[in-house]
């Protein structure tokens, strides 16, 4: 039987003419990275539970680390050129992603908003190049999506201040050089009243433990830990001076969801495409399953639902561009992309039938990393409250 081609997602979204020379450039030069450099070994990278720590120094040369950063030494992309190069690198793996997103997002953004200027200088250029790896200590056993109950607590002595407490589900801890660590202070300036400060902590502090998770079925070419602080020292310099309260955490929490947002559809595009790939040379009943109205019904939903995706993050992130975007609207495309990237996964494992449970097929490592994209960086239900407080004014938290 003779097939056609079959039209791209990018013909059908239709946002080509819309970017830059230097945005495609930047998206074409990590897409042949990940598919050179990565995904002939992204099976054996999942089902061994390791990440690739020999990529970094080219994910670091490609300036993918504090990307969106300006200065010391970061690329200074902006966000259609920053969600691009995500989205490439998930669909990949989304514990590929997710190691530039904590580097950049969660460490290297809050040292470059709230830091001191020796902070930057010391620690960003090293951070872009690769060759200090951070990690980021906020969520808690009992505090995940209130981080404000956070039991980490913090206490000056001296010139240097006391922690004790314990962070989860932290990528990249095992391995990391410095953790940004989100902990409660009694605040002087605030009457004594508690509020929340972020403290640089490097590997050599002593009572800084950083145990690996193990038995994870998701993100498992991720490397994942806890952060343990048992009576961990840390100078006065290596307190965020611009941080206090929540707002900080919060604002980079922010910036990794913009970029998941993107992300996410990178693993639906991988999804999807192996998927038509497939059900064009799946033969059943004489025909190819690509030719039955129930497949095409399904390709035509994955499919609508990624260029809407598509064409809302590259809406988002031109107003991110102008400052104008908020973050009701962060919450919209993360929550949005997501779930749908996680349905999208699903069906394309359906369709692949008893073959979409190898790992010769990307759909189900896609879909069991999503299920963890779909919790972290605020749950689907949180982004859900986000919104509906928003649209009626009325808080449900």
């Amino acid at each position: 039987m003779s097939l056609a081609e079959p039209m791209p997602l990018e013909a059908l979204a239709a946002i080509e003419h819309l970017l830059t020379d230097e945005e495609r450039m930047i998206r074409d030069s990590v897409r042949r990275f990940v598919r050179e450099k990565f995904l002939p070994r992204a099976a054996r990278l999942f089902e061994e539970e390791e990440f690739p720590m020999d990529l970094i120094p080219q994910i670091a040369e490609m300036g993918l680390l504090g990307a969106s950063l300006e200065g010391y030494g970061c690329a200074g992309m902006g966000a259609v050129a920053y969600g691009l190069a995500l989205q490439e690198l998930e669909y990949g793996d989304s514990g590929l992603r997710s190691f530039a997103s904590v580097q950049g997002s969660l460490c290297m953004y809050p040292i470059h908003r709230f830091g001191s200027e020796e902070q930057k200088e010391r620690l960003l250029p090293k951070m872009a190049r690769g060759e200090l790896i951070g990690c980021f200590g906020l969520t808690e056993p009992d505090a995940g999506s209130d981080p404000g109950a956070m039991k980490t607590y913090a206490q000056r002595d001296g010139n240097e201040w006391v922690l004790n407490g314990s962070k989860m589900w932290i990528t990249n801890a095992p391995f990391a050089h410095l953790a940004v660590v989100w902990a409660k202070v009694k605040d002087k300036e605030l009457g004594g009243a508690e509020s929340i400060r972020g403290f640089i902590v490097e590997r050599d502090a002593k009572g800084f433990e950083t145990p690996t998770v193990h038995g994870k079925m998701s993100l498992r070419a991720s490397t994942t830990g806890e952060i343990v602080l048992t009576d961990c020292r840390v100078p006065d310099a290596n307190v965020l001076p611009k941080a206090k309260g929540l707002g900080g955490p919060l604002s980079c929490l922010n910036q990794a969801r913009f970029g998941i947002a993107w992300a996410a559809l990178g693993a639906a595009k991988a999804c999807y495409e192996s998927t038509v790939q497939y059900a064009r040379t799946r033969i059943v009943f004489g025909k190819p399953i690509a030719s039955k109205q129930l497949i095409q019904a399904q390709l035509v939903e994955m499919a609508s639902e990624i260029v809407k995706g598509e064409i809302l993050s590259y809406h988002f992130a031109r107003l991110k561009e102008q400052d104008k975007i908020t973050p009701q609207q962060v919450s919209l495309a993360k929550k949005n992309n997501v779930g749908w990237a996680l349905q999208v996964a699903r069906m394309a494992r359906g369709i692949l039938g008893g073959n979409g449970i190898l790992l010769e097929y990307p759909a189900i490592r896609h879909m069991l990393n999503l299920e963890s994209v779909y919790t972290y960086e605020g749950t689907n239900e949180v982004h859900t409250l986000i919104l509906g407080r928003a649209l009626t004014g009325c808080d449900a938290f």
